[in-house]
């Protein structure tokens, strides 16, 4: 009995962070969750909010809602991996109410995913296989609350292997869970890309958010 309690004891001392924290099957499942938890809309927060997302695939991570139809959500992905985009596709589906310049991410992207992917190629236990995202054009010195291009939503992708897997920890400054459809889908592709890359199977996602509120009824996001 005694034998037992301190292996118990030494799996939670050491076990992985993510392992503590609630955990969904699908992206779907996870926005329900925060729709719920967030339903008093407006400017009702929930700060510092983090849960574990166990299936990465395509299938997994697309959550078609009215705002963001699979359509919507291609391109947006699309969008953000620094993909080839028209302007016929700009105009039927880039709006502020799908997340203006806070959702951009896409400048850059193509670089500081090849760095990730050499970071980790390199060594498989770095600690430094970041994505930043936190302004558009320019440094964090220049910080003004008022640019929405510098306030971006999601700051940073850090990604690590876990016994042999890849896994992601994305931090987010705030989350409109009625965004949340168009995160989950770029973020779930941008791993699969770097898995493939890597020739590793794929984690999974924590998902930490300093402010969660409804949708963007909330103000002074």
């Amino acid at each position: 009995m005694l034998r037992r309690a301190a292996i118990i004891a030494r799996r939670r001392l050491h076990a992985p962070a993510h392992a503590l924290l609630p955990r969904h099957k699908t992206a779907r499942s996870l926005y329900d969750e925060m729709r719920h938890l967030t339903r008093a809309g407006g400017d009702f927060t929930i700060h510092n909010y983090a849960a574990v997302l166990e299936d990465l695939s395509e299938d997994a991570t697309t959550v078609e809602t009215e705002l963001f139809p699979r359509a919507a959500l291609d391109f947006y992905t699309r969008w953000n991996l620094e993909e080839k985009i028209t302007d016929e596709e700009i105009d039927a589906y880039k709006t502020p109410e799908r997340g203006g310049a806070q959702g951009d991410y896409r400048r850059g992207m193509r670089r500081k995913i090849a760095n990730a992917v050499d970071c980790l190629r390199t060594h498989s236990n770095s600690k430094r296989a970041s994505i930043p995202i936190p302004f558009t054009d320019s440094g964090s010195e220049t910080i003004d609350w008022r640019d929405q291009g510098q306030t971006k939503c999601c700051r940073e992708l850090y990604l690590y292997v876990e016994e042999g897997r890849l896994s992601c920890t994305g931090v987010l400054r705030v989350q409109n869970a009625s965004i949340f459809p168009k995160n989950i889908h770029f973020f779930g592709a941008l791993l699969r890309r770097v898995a493939a890359d890597l020739d590793m199977e794929l984690g999974v996602y924590t998902h930490v958010v300093a402010s969660l509120c409804h949708d963007r009824s909330a103000t002074n996001c």
